[in-house]
């Protein structure tokens, strides 16, 4: 990449923001590409084991912390955030309270973010071409290895809390982030500093523990890895922790003293689909496969898979009140052709005969 000569940078990095925000970001910020001690933590991470079974985490080496060498002659990183949170959606705490719901983290109920956002960043590279003629860039939403919390830190969108989500000062922490690395010397944006103080709700609450030192995650406990990433058995030790949560976890963001500052999403893909920001365990678990694929496309919850989703439903219902209609419905796939499914529901089964004889 070879960037464009006679240009005021410091006129288009003010024009870049004013275009990211005309197509729907919700703030923009600029970066360089040094993340030494961020690379340094992420070895360590690494090194322990936290990663689970992300092989992807380790694959790419040093392409992840440094980003010339994921897109050679980047210079500068343009970081987005977008907020995801639509109105009208229902209680998060109300629907997690209800053991006969099922609850899906906030960011999954609508569109899947990955196609919006990466059409926005193109969009604005396509701005920034009209500008000033061709450049060298490439746009990320989560599709290759990029330290995006990092570079949203250094952008100045907001620090990283002791959960390790990035938290805004003015909109909390319900975002998606992207990046579009380019070869324009850009002039670069303050790094945002970090307001936790001495504040550990975030560590408290997490119902498995994953959070196990401030800014530290164990992503082998954390209930997002194990409904979504983990495939095969969730540890047996784990499932009650995970109560209704059938796709990812929102507990550390929901308790965030931060997040009374959230701002709602402006994105309508981003409403729920399916009612599902607060259904019935029992209706998901009667889905055919058919029924998942159809009701999930262009859906992030689909990454889960039919199989993780009845051992995620199927979780939930164990720890769901004992009735007629949960002990019917986990009754009708005891015999599921997956091996996961079946040794789930046998266990779902077995909380409920537990309960009643006690």
């Amino acid at each position: 990449m070879s960037a464009p000569p006679s240009i005021d940078y410091a006129i288009l990095a003010t024009d870049i923001k004013a275009w990211a925000r005309e197509l729907g970001f919700a703030d923009v910020g600029i970066s360089g590409t040094d993340l030494g001690n961020d690379e340094a933590y992420l070895e360590r991470w690494l090194a322990d084991g936290h990663h689970g079974e992300m092989e992807y985490m380790s694959r790419h080496g040093t392409r992840r912390s440094r980003p010339a060498e994921l897109e050679p002659g980047t210079l500068r990183v343009v970081s987005v955030r977008m907020d995801y949170i639509p109105p009208g959606t229902a209680n998060a705490w109300e629907v997690i309270n209800d053991g006969d719901k099922a609850y899906v983290a906030r960011y999954a109920l609508g569109r899947d973010y990955h196609k919006v956002m990466r059409n926005r960043l193109q969009k604005l590279a396509a701005r920034i071409g009209e500008r000033i003629g061709d450049f060298g860039y490439r746009a990320y939403v989560d599709s290759a290895p990029v330290l995006e919390k990092a570079l949203a830190r250094n952008a100045g969108l907001g620090w990283i809390g002791k959960h390790t989500v990035v938290i805004n000062k003015r909109a909390g922490s319900y975002f998606f982030l992207g990046e579009l690395y380019t070869d324009l010397p850009l002039p670069v944006d303050e790094p945002a500093t970090a307001h936790c103080g001495s504040c550990r709700r975030c560590i408290d609450i997490c119902p498995t523990q994953a959070i196990v030192a401030p800014y530290r995650l164990d992503a082998r406990k954390c209930i997002s890895y194990l409904t979504i990433e983990l495939k095969g058995s969730i540890p047996e030790e784990l499932r009650a922790p995970i109560g209704n949560r059938i796709f990812g976890c929102d507990d550390c963001q929901l308790i965030c003293p931060w997040n009374k500052f959230a701002q709602e999403a402006t994105e309508p893909d981003f409403a729920p689909r399916h009612s599902l920001d607060g259904p019935k365990l029992v209706d998901l678990f009667a889905w055919t496969e058919a029924e998942f694929l159809s009701r999930t496309e262009g859906m992030a919850i689909r990454r889960t898979g039919y199989e993780g989703w009845l051992r995620n439903l199927a979780v939930g219902l164990g720890n769901a009140p004992t009735s007629t209609e949960i002990l019917t419905a986990l009754e009708a796939r005891a015999d599921d052709p997956s091996d996961v499914v079946r040794e789930h529901v046998a266990w779902a089964r077995a909380q409920h005969a537990l309960r009643s004889s006690s």
